[in-house]
């Protein structure tokens, strides 16, 4: 087997406090910027229209247009604020209009694309807009989601923490509650300082952390373990 470095001794440990410094630092940062991003939009975090209800638009061009034109028709249809991004190819652009109150029409996935079409073919002409996909999300099944999402990953993390309570003794379990719950925070800490938009993806990605960082601990743990009932007269 390949191997680039041959005997390396890093002492990782002697770093420790440097990293566990680093570490709720930028938790904190975090922690910070949702309390930021609380007070001035109403939510410390950034929800997609998934789970604040909206429409979301998919729109197909015969030529690749200017990624500025179109959000600029969007603007002009009445969606100002709108997420608009390009959707697998130039072509392709995928319009995300959040629900706002007092403003039906965001609710209606087909009347959104057909007013943001209808702009589009004034300033692209020649190159018309044809809507592929127009789907809604109520406000109410938005907040059913983001209810559901939060249980979801509430529940996967208490399971965790039982199942590391009968795996391990004690400091065992209560290292790995401290690493699975550090590597949530952290993500949570990086998505709020990016801003990021948390979906059903996003989601989904926060459980596969928990189960991989699950993983993980319990492989090193395991090892550990043996190691300790090899080399009893060893210091740790």
């Amino acid at each position: 087997m390949l191997r680039i470095l041959h005997d390396t001794k890093i002492d990782f440990i002697k770093y420790w406090k440097m990293a566990a410094a680093g570490t709720i630092g930028f938790i904190v940062l975090g922690i910070i910027l949702l309390g930021v991003h609380k007070a001035r939009t109403g939510h410390a975090l950034n929800y997609s229209v998934e789970f604040t209800g909206g429409a979301v638009i998919q729109l197909q061009f015969p030529q690749a247009p200017a990624a500025d034109i179109v959000r600029k028709s969007v603007d002009q249809a009445g969606f100002a604020g709108a997420e608009v991004t390009t959707f697998g190819d130039p072509k392709n652009y995928l319009v995300k209009v959040q629900e706002k109150a007092g403003d039906p029409a965001a609710a209606n996935a087909d009347s959104v694309g057909a007013q943001i079409v209808g702009v589009l073919g004034r300033q692209l002409a020649g190159n018309p807009a044809k809507v592929v996909r127009a789907e809604s999300v109520g406000a109410r099944v938005g907040s059913e989601l983001q209810t559901k999402a939060i249980t979801a990953i509430l529940i996967s993390f208490v399971v965790t923490l039982i199942y590391l309570a009968f795996r391990f003794e004690w400091r065992f379990g209560v290292a790995a509650i401290i690493a699975t719950a550090h590597d949530i925070l952290t993500t949570m800490a990086f998505l709020a300082m990016m801003h990021l938009e948390i979906s059903l993806t996003v989601v989904a990605a926060l459980l596969t952390v928990i189960g991989y960082s699950l993983n993980d601990t319990i492989i090193i743990f395991d090892r550990v373990r043996e190691n300790l009932k090899k080399q009893r007269k060893e210091s740790l």
